[in-house]
């Protein structure tokens, strides 16, 4: 544990970041799962609505720097690609 007022202030602010990161990321893998759901299934008018909530929330995991811009480029292609598939 640390002795300086600042290490400790330090810690706090790390510990609450850390649960909104947690909480910003399995919204992300959430809705990746439940499009990828609704694909599978081959219910186009559910997975057109989703794809544009999940592709908001792989783009607020990268705006607080959760994941890497490469890895957003490449989950939103394969996701609408997925979904453009579906007849």
């Amino acid at each position: 544990m640390p002795n300086i007022k600042s290490a400790k202030k330090r810690v706090l602010t790390n510990k609450r970041k850390e649960e909104e990161n947690i909480l910003v990321e399995s919204r992300m893998k959430n809705s990746i799962k439940k499009l990828e759901k609704t694909v599978k299934e081959g219910n186009k008018e559910e997975s057109e609505k989703l794809l544009n909530t999940t592709l908001k929330n792989i783009d607020k995991a990268h705006d607080v720097n959760i994941i890497h811009k490469n890895k957003v480029a490449r989950l939103k292609s394969r996701l609408t690609k997925s979904v453009n598939n579906l007849k």
